[in-house]
């Protein structure tokens, strides 16, 4: 039962989306030629603009073309790598991770 109200919601989400992104892209239109958007008339729509990255058809398409997954996981494998890359690097050139100023020599030297 709550799978259908979900695909539901989503079919309706969708609907009124396609509503509303089909009207923004109109310059003028006579409310009387428009019957589908009486009810979205002077109503806000949360969440418009993460719909439209949704269901908007305009997206890339082609062997190089990416989902936000895609993106994602493409980011936390940078971040792994470079996480690697400074820990690899500090034991290369034998630096210790932790640095203290307390073991640091802080004294002046007298100017001239």
């Amino acid at each position: 039962m709550a799978k259908s109200n979900l695909e539901s919601r989503i079919w309706t989400l969708k609907r009124d989306w396609a509503i509303i992104y089909e009207h923004r892209q109109m310059v003028v239109a006579e409310d009387a030629s428009h019957k589908a958007i009486d009810q979205l008339s002077h109503h806000s729509f949360p969440y418009y603009d993460q719909l439209t990255s949704i269901y908007a058809k305009d997206r890339a398409i082609g062997k190089d073309a990416q989902t936000t997954t895609d993106i994602v996981e493409e980011i936390d494998v940078e971040d792994v790598a470079t996480a690697n890359n400074l820990k690899e690097g500090n034991n290369y050139h034998k630096c210790k991770n932790v640095v203290s100023l307390d073991k640091m020599d802080v004294s002046t030297t007298q100017s001239q």
